[in-house]
């Protein structure tokens, strides 16, 4: 691949929109639910079954249904997206914990991290 190529790519990369927010993971076989923050909504269903598919999930009850019930019992759902522009890393973490904790208390929910 080209220099430029791969610099084209790169800086698209990093100027890509991201949408931080809340998000819900269900086991319907069990009824356990457990909400966690995320900076991309739109990789955190990836990154999270792929942690509980490798077996490697903090969440060791999450794991342990996951064990039980396969991944057909799961699913993942979007509570809240955080619209926020131009905010540090700072405030961004500390708005998703936030949520987070208020999320948490609504549903009664575990966290995703365990």
């Amino acid at each position: 691949m080209e220099k430029q190529r791969k610099r084209e790519i790169t800086e698209a990369y990093k100027e890509r929109k991201t949408r931080p927010g809340i998000f819900r993971v269900d086991c319907a076989a069990s009824g356990a639910c457990w909400v966690g923050i995320s900076r991309n909504l739109d990789s955190a269903q990836n990154s999270v079954f792929f942690q509980l598919r490798i077996g490697g999930h903090r969440n060791k009850a999450m794991q342990a249904d996951w064990a039980t019930h396969g991944e057909a019992g799961f699913a993942c759902s979007e509570l809240e997206v955080l619209e926020v522009k131009d905010v540090s890393p700072y405030i961004l973490d500390r708005l998703l914990k936030e949520r987070l904790a208020h999320w948490r208390g609504v549903l009664g929910a575990g966290s995703v991290i365990g």
